[in-house]
């Protein structure tokens, strides 16, 4: 596997370069940015076909910066030079998993300090050069794909949160013993709480300004797939834990064709220092699993990038505003929730049902799809008889 972009280069160049970021991170940020331009190319189709419109937006120019500002600018300068300084100092040597790292209390005092002043002065100086001597109101007509920079902003903010806080509470054990432990240990992050939490602050913002939700959900449908393939390419390409139950099955005939470890795979140098230690690895990461498992980040990867592209097909072929959210609603609940069967996840007791806290979203995620599309069908065949 390839825990770290020095991996992955060495492998695919021969060159080794020591670049202290990880993989998965790096998929992470392509996921977003690809995610982005499907969003941006929405919005701007649906402004063309005068399903949304531009906006009337209110905002205060030539106003020194806030105390507010000031101390967030700082906060935020604090943490990340705190950070980036300890990576950046240690960048030759083993510091842990960076996700460990990171929720973490290390980090370079002299860094955030350093840090936090560059980032305060340079807003200071910014908003000061901007200053008027009496501060204007201006409102301007904003078109809705020029809300993608907030919304990226904030949908990564709220998403990051939630994906922590439903993995935290998909590993409760380590609560009663060590609640501060468990609260300030990386726990993985999760696709549903990240899809839930972003998706409330995508619709809060769109219905602010106007967009109404039905066209808003279908707008997100297909970047939020893309988004979820590709950030699962880079769960396996890492080997960050989210592979599947042990495998010992043999290969079955049909599969004849395809490499061995898209059946089953050890996930040797992978990101989680799980399993055993490979002999004659001199490297940070030299361990493999005991036994082959399943390789359902790859599974997903594919299955989920081909469910982009049917809801890219459809999203021209459809008028009705929700259906295709419906759509993606059902499809993408379907896919996790029998994916979940061969993934390693804890299972919860629910009416004599044994299932993953994910195959339980799914389930619900299927229901609002199921009942969505059979509404909307209904809509539709009433608009047939009247006409």
């Amino acid at each position: 596997m390839f825990p770290t972009l020095s991996h992955l280069i060495a492998y695919l160049t021969g060159v080794r370069v020591n670049l202290p970021i990880q993989t998965f991170g790096a998929c992470m940020a392509l996921a977003f940015w690809a995610a982005y331009l499907v969003f941006r190319s929405e919005f701007k189709r649906k402004e063309a076909l005068e399903i949304i419109h531009p906006f009337p937006q209110t905002r205060m120019i030539g106003a020194p910066a806030s105390l507010r500002l000031l101390g967030l600018s700082g906060v935020g300068g604090f943490i990340a030079g705190a950070k980036m300084g300890t990576v950046w100092s240690h960048r030759a040597f083993y510091i842990g998993s960076l996700q460990d790292f990171l929720f973490s209390f290390r980090g370079s005092l002299a860094g955030g300090l350093l840090a936090g002043a560059i980032t305060i002065l340079t807003v200071f100086f910014y908003r000061r050069r901007q200053q008027l001597a009496i501060p204007e109101q201006v409102t301007e007509r904003l078109h809705p794909y020029q809300l993608m920079d907030r919304l990226l902003l904030y949908c990564g903010i709220f998403g990051f949160i939630g994906a922590i806080l439903f993995a935290k509470f998909e590993n409760t054990a380590g609560i009663s013993l060590d609640p501060l432990g468990w609260l300030f240990t990386f726990n993985g992050l999760n696709y549903y709480g990240a899809l839930i939490f972003g998706a409330l602050a995508y619709l809060y913002i769109t219905r602010k300004h106007g967009i109404p939700l039905a066209v808003a959900a279908d707008i997100g449908s297909p970047g939020m797939m893309l988004a979820y393939g590709m950030g699962r390419i880079g769960c396996h390409l890492a080997g960050d834990g989210d592979w599947g139950i042990v495998n010992e099955r043999p290969r079955p005939s049909w599969l004849s064709w395809a490499p061995e470890w898209m059946w089953k795979f050890r996930f040797p140098h992978n990101s989680v220092h799980q399993g055993v230690y490979i002999p004659g690895c001199g490297d940070h990461y030299c361990t493999e699993l005991v036994d082959p498992v399943y390789p359902t980040s790859f599974y997903e990867a594919v299955v989920c990038l081909l469910l982009f592209a049917l809801l890219w097909i459809l999203r021209r072929k459809i008028s009705l505003a929700g259906l295709l959210f419906f759509i993606f609603a059902l499809l993408n609940g379907a896919e996790r929730f029998l994916i979940e069967f061969i993934r390693v996840n804890p299972h919860y007791e629910l009416f004599g049902w044994t299932l993953t806290q994910s195959q339980i979203i799914a389930v619900l995620w299927m229901g609002v799809g199921g009942v969505g599309i059979g509404l909307c069908m209904r809509r539709l065949n009433a608009d047939l008889l009247q006409n």
